[in-house]
């Protein structure tokens, strides 16, 4: 009994290990998309990184060092970066945005310096490329959201 019991606990494991993770938005396409939320997922994003940053900061003036927390703020920002590049890559430059569009070659341009920010969002503390990167989604709403 005991033998099954592990046979059928690795089988989930490995059946778990084997499987992927749904990617921002599929590529069928299923024609279902709401590009006002993405945007405010990227902002959302973005608020969490500076949390990370400022906590991870903190954590690091702190005598002794609490490494466990450290380390969790440190993934969390990793994290939410690439969440940011996901969306960016995988839902509006492979998916929404057209080369026949009027603006096509300046959002592109913005939409590969956000990557480039939440690779620097990676790579340190330092929230000036928070405030470039909350600036660039701001550009990119002025370039693909018709003007009202």
């Amino acid at each position: 009994m005991k033998k099954r019991s592990v046979q059928a606990f690795t089988g989930l494991l490995l059946f778990l290990g084997l499987t992927s993770s749904a990617a921002a938005h599929c590529e069928i396409p299923c024609g279902i998309y709401d590009d006002e939320l993405r945007v405010g997922m990227l902002l959302e994003n973005i608020t969490t990184i500076e949390k990370s940053m400022n906590q991870i900061t903190e954590l690091g003036k702190s005598t002794p060092v609490n490494y466990n927390q450290l380390v969790r703020w440190v993934e969390n920002k990793e994290h939410h970066a690439g969440l940011i590049q996901e969306v960016v890559a995988q839902y509006f430059m492979t998916q929404r945005i057209k080369p026949d569009t009027g603006e096509y070659c300046r959002t592109i341009s913005v939409l590969h310096q956000m990557l480039i920010y939440s690779m620097r969002c990676k790579q340190s503390t330092d929230l000036t490329n928070t405030a470039k990167l909350r600036e660039l989604v701001e550009e990119f709403k002025l370039l693909y959201f018709p003007r009202k």
